[in-house]
């Protein structure tokens, strides 16, 4: 079975009863076979965005606790392709939890990314390839 891939605004959206995503992110989580795989950048950058909310927060760490959620890339590894990805995508900009998840869909041949950001419309994989979304409609 593909992999999915989580964005951290996707993941926000999931655990922020106020983001204006919140009801799509939750109908297509449910949707998903775990583990749903991310890199430590969406999560830090989920973990900053939840703020102050400290079951968001908890609720995020739980995912991940109980596997739900696991980080599966290793930016050492595959800094050059990232840094690339970076320059090439800098008008955007893209940012470094971006780049990485770009990177997992290059890696995770038929995965599929969970986002709400819609640049990934125009991010390509291997340079030409559009990347399969979960995106709403």
């Amino acid at each position: 079975m593909a992999a999915v891939l989580a964005d951290t605004g996707a993941l926000v959206a999931l655990l922020d009863r106020s983001d204006g995503w919140h009801e799509w992110a939750v109908e297509a989580f449910s949707l998903l076979r775990p583990p749903v795989l991310t890199c430590e950048a969406v999560l830090a950058e989920a973990f900053h965005l939840l703020g102050g909310s400290g079951p968001s927060r908890r609720a995020l760490a739980q995912l991940h606790s109980r596997q739900i959620l696991r980080t599966a890339f290793d930016f050492e590894g595959e800094a050059g392709a990232v840094w690339h990805l970076l320059d090439r995508y800098h008008d955007l900009p893209m940012d470094f939890a971006d780049a990485c998840i770009v990177r997992m869909a290059e890696i995770h041949t038929g995965s599929r990314v969970w986002t709400v950001d819609s640049d990934f419309g125009v991010y390509r994989r291997n340079g030409r390839h559009a990347i399969p979304l979960i995106y709403p409609a």
